[in-house]
């Protein structure tokens, strides 16, 4: 098995260090490729993989390659390596907004998959859209089984992957406004600014955690906290008084104008 990753920006190395640490790929098994020769030769030497200077030469023998490129680069970049792609080479996208059909474009019929992580990869946390084309089911658990090392996988058409997303994809921008947010109200309590970053990070890593593990509807947790003529009821009322879960919905909903707007839609 190998893997060649064209890119070693965060979400590559993110990704090739949970499978290296997932136990599905040994580090001998990936090659990475950077047109920044110091990015490529810095994720080798951090997580112990080959580093290429020609990545041509190494798709022609990859049984998958992982395109972690930028949306702007990305046409040019599988342009440039198509003709060297191993015929049963399958081709992983994560550039956001490049549809099915628009790598189709520049592949012609051969396998790849459309996939949408998050930047919660980078911890093991995250979660990742995946939209095959063309795969057989055993090919699809392998892609299935790779991402999992980097967190929760979700198997979907197109249509589901772009509007994922546009809630985990750029969702963790919003958690971190969130996080920072609450952090300046802890500080404008009198706690320190390190302790408020580290109560208010952990208290929304906790309740996502609470949320996955019970199964229980957010709603549910949320009265399960909110005693009667308590402070929690009087926090979410402030809350609903300034909009809080209409600017939620209005931020997923302006990703996903922009997504199809990218897609030309």
């Amino acid at each position: 098995m190998k893997l060649t990753v064209i890119g070693a920006g965060n979400m590559g190395r993110a990704l090739m260090k949970g499978f290296i640490e997932g136990g599905v790929l040994k580090p001998s098994q990936i090659t990475v490729y950077d047109i920044i020769s110091k990015a490529a030769i810095s994720a080798g030497e951090t997580l112990g993989v080959n580093v290429s200077d020609d990545p041509n030469a190494d798709v022609k023998d990859s049984d998958y390659v992982l395109m972690a490129v930028k949306p702007q680069h990305f046409d040019a970049t599988l342009a440039g390596l198509k003709d060297s792609l191993g015929e049963n080479t399958i081709v992983l996208s994560i550039a956001a907004a490049v549809t099915t059909s628009r790598i189709s474009g520049i592949i012609g019929d051969r396998k790849f998959v459309r996939i949408m992580p998050n930047t919660p990869a980078q911890v093991g946390s995250g979660v990742s859209a995946v939209c095959p084309v063309g795969l057989s089911e055993d090919e699809t658990e392998f892609v299935k089984k790779l991402l999992e090392t980097c967190g929760i996988v979700i198997i979907c058409d197109e249509k589901t992957l772009d509007a994922i997303g546009c809630v985990s994809g750029t969702g963790p921008a919003y958690v971190m406004l969130f996080v920072e947010a609450m952090s300046d109200a802890a500080v404008s309590l009198g706690i320190k600014r390190d302790d408020a970053l580290k109560i208010a990070a952990a208290t929304v890593a906790g309740s996502g955690k609470l949320c996955l593990e019970t199964g229980l509807h957010p709603a549910v947790l949320k009265d399960q906290v909110t005693s009667p003529a308590g402070t929690t009821i009087e926090g979410v009322m402030a809350l609903e008084e300034n909009g809080f879960r209409n600017a939620v919905i209005k931020s997923v909903t302006a990703a996903a104008e922009k997504t199809r707007r990218m897609q030309g839609k």
